[in-house]
């Protein structure tokens, strides 16, 4: 069986999976739809490339877009990195409906940066789900959902890498499913009967919060490194940036001034934390940090 794809997409996710889809000779692309308030020239560069129908809308919802992509006689519409809600009658246009690629482990972190997210509350593996659009917010049965370990060593932008490749990889055994007719849906309900959201991380959320223990920093640091804004603390009024840093084995809980600069090596330098203390590894800072110096939230 031939699949015959819509493809609502945008940035390296979709890139990713595009590149792997489009080496199966079963799998046909009728149009790509790119997000209404960016520019992606990957994308456009595909369309050009397989000529392929290059399309932009502000309300994919509109009865005029509806009528358009009505034409194409899709089998299924795909939803990878897309930035708009969709309404009943669009999922429903294909005859295999629509699905989407999400980088979480359905029913649990549903919603926005689900990756920053799994890092701040030191989860131990993270997962990319494939499942049907409903009108609900993630809560579409689950098609394929599979599982990576995190490791001490992981940050965000490793996860980041995984989550990219793995996604494409995933995404690509679904529609195997469907073309042999092998899908199986699995209501989220069936899982757990609440599950939960994140929301999306703002300007201003990367401030750290030294009065924390020395685990929950190490993990909001790595949370937020590069390519995210790093973790964000302040001297003085000056701004220090922290992309790294690590857990002391073995150091002892005391109390003292949390944020405090209480010793330096030749790697970093040692910062009190609400427990004990951790190294910052690889920081941006215009200036010298000094035993005695203070960071703190501004």
């Amino acid at each position: 069986m031939k699949i015959n794809i819509g493809y609502f997409a945008d940035g390296p996710w979709s890139h990713y999976a595009f590149e792997k889809l489009v080496e199966d000779d079963g799998i046909t692309f009728s149009f790509i739809c790119v997000r209404f308030d960016t520019i992606d020239s990957t994308l456009k560069e595909y369309c050009e490339k397989y000529k392929i129908d290059y399309l932009k809308d502000k309300n994919i919802n509109s009865p005029s877009f509806l009528s358009k992509i009505s034409e194409y006689k899709c089998d299924l519409f795909i939803s990878l990195s897309f930035n708009q809600i969709f309404k009943k009658e669009i999922i429903n246009i294909p005859t295999l409906k629509t699905i989407n690629c999400h980088a979480g482990k359905l029913p649990f972190y549903r919603g926005r940066n689900v990756l920053n997210w799994v890092l701040i509350n030191d989860e131990n593996e993270f997962g990319i789900t494939i499942h049907f659009i409903d009108e609900g917010i993630d809560t579409g049965d689950i098609i394929l959902q599979e599982l990576f370990k995190i490791e001490d060593v992981d940050n965000y932008s490793t996860i980041l890498k995984t989550a990219y490749t793995e996604c494409a990889n995933i995404l690509y055994k679904a529609i195997i499913l469907f073309k042999t007719d092998k899908v199986i849906r699995i209501p989220q309900k069936d899982i757990h009967p609440v599950g939960f959201y994140c929301s999306d991380r703002r300007h201003g959320d990367e401030i750290l919060d030294w009065n924390a223990g020395s685990r929950d920093i190490f993990s909001f640091i790595r949370a937020v490194c590069k390519p995210a804004p790093m973790a964000t603390s302040y001297i003085r009024g000056n701004e220090i940036k922290i992309n790294k840093s690590k857990i002391i084995k073995n150091a002892p809980n005391y109390k003292g001034v949390s944020g405090s600069v209480i010793g330096k090596d030749d790697e970093g330098c040692f910062i009190k934390t609400l427990d004990s203390f951790i190294k910052i590894t690889e920081y941006y800072y215009d200036g010298e940090l000094k035993i005695g110096d203070r960071l703190e939230a501004k």
